[in-house]
């Protein structure tokens, strides 16, 4: 965590020198200081420049020091200000500076989030606040998009995270927060940019992004991008092709239509990293080169996604508008290879299985929405109220090899060129289709009793309903033949199961003054849960309560922005194995459930973002999370009260800056450095009970030490060309990301990342 500390040499400097002047001289250079303006004043503006000359004022020039664009995930328009939650916005100037290419390198950047796993190389998992994001947590420009692709952040205009609850605006979503990726959309004034990026281990990806009008009420972008690298792991490549176009229909002054779409091809080398020895009392990762590859060479994944959406928004005038958006989604991903290191011996010595997947999905989704503002009596209403609606199919087949292992090695002393390499074949044995609709009703109102106190007040019904359809294989054991493939068997149609369940929200907000406010929240969500009661029927819903406080203040006229939110998540109905089935007797039964567990969740985090001095941005943030299990059964195979939840650092912290120079001898130089801390943790499964173990416990978890990685950069722009250059984690930094007790996958050591851009 010390070496976070190295670029504050700089920034304190410019603090100190700077900070005071602009205070003092900040009324008196107003025409320097250009603002971010909202959706809603540059049409006030448009209409304004009509009716005066007849013309339409295309774009409002937005840089300089203060950032006050919209927050689209809030979705209800509401001001940060005014939310009793925190938010935190990651726009594509410090994408482009740091010159990230996977969403793991943006989130670095914001405080409390973090990569939990690389998933064999096919996706990344995040975690928030103790929860996992992965599933039903992370949005596409408002929709709920499978994240079993990695993203590519070339399309990217910014990613928003709204933390803490967000069941009233999104229904299933869990505690910790949520991410939404924004893509970039047209503009009427015409530009664009070819950018070639090169780096360490073959890697080179050229992207493009033209925009510009098509005619005076019709505007386009389209950028995409082609990569094509190799890896700090042997045999590891990638290859990724992406588009993203879209197209902006200024129908009337009241009514815009936005089409867009993205599609991405990748292909990829299924990495499970290096594994984990585990024994009677205890689990350690394997000591061996970071770059070793221990998967079979013909090892192979594919990912293909592509989405299409409609955004219609229409004001009936300036103080209602309705909004309505459609998106069609799907995913299709494919790998072959050999399995997961998941059962190392303690001399290294481990026997490769193999494994194949296919997943499919299909996700429809529209959102009906209405916003409002009307006053009773001297007190002001902002309402959000709507209704949404989600349809997906999912599709996961499932194979087996004969036979189920592909050899043994041995970690040490294994020699990739005299390994086995022949590759073979798989059989299906079943298709099981999953169709999930859900459906959410919701109506919120901001409440300004005065100018200084307001209240947030709303609650969503949502309800879901889940049926999985199996089609399994017939299978002749003495002849060694499938009689009957799983898509000519006769379907297996389970029982449908239903959930539904109210999420309220309430808040206060106190605002002393224009640029501070205290808040706190009570907001409420659930989990659907597995299996049933020991008399059979579904189990209910976990319901989750979330406490939140905090102080936002924003500190000459908006150049330093602090937050500081302490939070509190109780689960105090998870869904745990049952001690007794409906008789009376023992239960031996995992499926049998009752919701008598609990974990609860507590935390601080601390944001800072500052523009203290023309062309210098800092980001800044530090987070406290620790997430236990507060009640549990005590059976055997349950979890242990009081024990930490696995891939939960309870320490993380970023910091970062970056300095273009926009005068003197060095003008056209720009300077940066990133700073991200996460610390001490557990991978693998947390331990249970165990009454066949010698101490009654199956230690199945992994210590984790904490870890630094500093990524610095230095650039120049001439005219209309610029190149950036990085060396990342400087200090070559080893440490891991683990999923469960497998992918157990090396972080990346010290590399170059070079990026040469030309603008229209």
């Amino acid at each position: 965590m010390k070496y976070i500390l190295f670029p504050l040499i700089f920034v304190a400097f410019c603090l100190n020198t700077q900070a005071q002047d602009i205070a003092s001289n900040s009324n008196d250079s107003k025409a320097d200081n250009l603002y971010y303006f909202s959706s809603d004043t540059i049409k006030s503006t448009n209409d304004t420049v009509k009716k005066r000359k007849g013309q339409e004022l295309k774009e409002v020039i937005v840089n300089g020091n203060k950032h006050q664009k919209p927050v689209s995930a809030l979705r209800s328009g509401l001001k940060p200000m005014d939310t009793p939650q925190s938010v935190q916005i990651i726009d594509g100037e410090v994408i482009e500076q740091q010159q990230a290419i996977r969403l793991s390198e943006v989130v670095k950047n914001a405080n409390g989030v973090y990569v939990s796993s690389a998933r064999g190389g096919a996706q990344e998992s995040f975690y928030s606040r103790g929860y996992d994001m992965s599933a039903n947590n992370m949005f596409k420009n408002g929709f709920r998009y499978n994240a079993g692709s990695i993203p590519d952040v070339a399309g990217l205009e910014k990613v928003e995270f709204l933390k803490g609850g967000a069941a009233l605006l999104y229904g299933n979503v869990a505690p910790g927060g949520i991410l939404n990726l924004v893509t970039k959309t047209p503009s009427f004034k015409s530009g664009g940019e070819i950018s070639m990026q090169m780096g360490s281990y073959a890697f080179y990806k050229p992207s493009f992004d033209f925009y510009g009008p098509l005619n005076k009420s019709i505007a386009y972008r389209i950028n995409g991008s082609y990569e094509n690298s190799e890896s700090f792991r042997d045999v590891v490549k990638n290859e990724r092709i992406y588009f993203n176009p879209s197209v902006l229909f200024n129908i009337s002054d009241k009514t815009q239509i936005t089409v867009q779409g993205d599609y991405l091809d990748a292909d990829w080398t299924p990495d499970f990293g290096t594994g984990a020895i585990t024994t009677t009392t205890s689990s350690t990762i394997v000591d061996v080169p970071r770059n070793n590859f221990y998967g079979a060479l013909w090892s192979n994944g594919n990912t293909k996604s592509a989405s299409a959406s409609a955004l219609v928004n229409h004001d009936f005038n300036k103080n209602w508008k309705l909004n309505f958006n459609s998106s069609f989604q799907t995913y299709d991903r494919a790998s072959k290879s050999t399995a997961q290191l998941a059962t190392v011996l303690p001399n290294g010595d481990w026997t490769r299985p193999l494994v194949e997947n296919k997943n499919l999905e299909q996700i429809l989704g529209d959102q009906l929405s209405l916003q409002g503002t009307f006053n009773t009596g001297s007190v002001k209403h902002q309402i959000f109220t709507g209704a949404d609606w989600e349809n997906s199919f999912a599709t996961a087949y499932t194979y087996v090899f004969t036979p189920a292992n592909y050899d043994t090695i041995n970690l040490y002393t294994f020699d990739p060129s005299k390994q086995r390499n022949d590759e073979p074949n798989s059989r299906n044995t079943q298709i099981a289709k999953t169709e999930t609709n859900r459906f959410g009703v919701y109506f919120q109102d901001l409440i300004s009793v005065t100018e200084q106190i307001k209240v947030l007040a709303g609650i969503r019904w949502s309800w879901q309903e889940a049926e999985v359809t199996t089609y399994k294989e017939v299978y002749d054991a003495k002849k060694a033949i499938q009689t009957t493939a799983p898509e000519n068997a006769v379907p297996t149609v389970g029982a449908k199961k239903l959930d539904n369940a109210f999420s309220p929200k309430i808040g206060l907000v106190y605002q002393p003054t224009k640029d501070m406010s205290i808040f706190g929240s009570y907001s409420s969500s659930f989990t659907p849960n597995t299996g049933t009661t020991p008399d059979l029927k579904p189990i209910a819903p976990s319901i989750i309560d979330q406490y939140e406080a905090g102080i936002k203040k924003d500190f000459w006229k908006g150049l330093l922005t602090t937050n500081v939110t302490v939070y509190q998540i109780t689960n105090s109905n998870l869904a745990q194995m049952a001690e007794f089935k409906a008789d009376g007797s023992l239960n031996s039964d995992t499926n049998i459930k009752t919701l008598n567990g609990g974990t609860k969740s507590k935390g601080i985090e601390v944001d800072v973002t500052s523009r203290p001095i023309e062309g210098l941005s800092i980001i800044a943030g530090y987070s406290y999370n620790d997430m236990r299990y507060t009640h549990t059964s005590g059976l055997n195979g349950s979890n242990i009260e009081g024990d930490r939840l696995v891939r939960t650092p309870q320490h993380t912290a970023n910091l970062s800056f970056f300095y273009n120079v926009s005068s003197g001898l060095l003008k056209g130089a720009s300077f940066g450095a990133i700073g991200n801390y996460i610390g001490d943790r557990l991978g693998g499964w947390n331990d249970q009970y165990d009454n066949t173990k010698p101490d009654g416990i199956w230690h199945r978890e992994i210590p984790i030490d904490g870890y630094t990685t500093i990524d610095v950069s230095a650039g120049y722009t001439w005219k209309k060309i610029s190149i950036l250059c990085k060396l990342s984690n400087i200090t070559n930094e080893l440490n891991y990301t683990v999923h469960e007790n497998y992918s157990v996958n090396p972080i990346a050591p010290r590399q170059v990342m070079t990026s040469i851009k030309y603008q229209f």
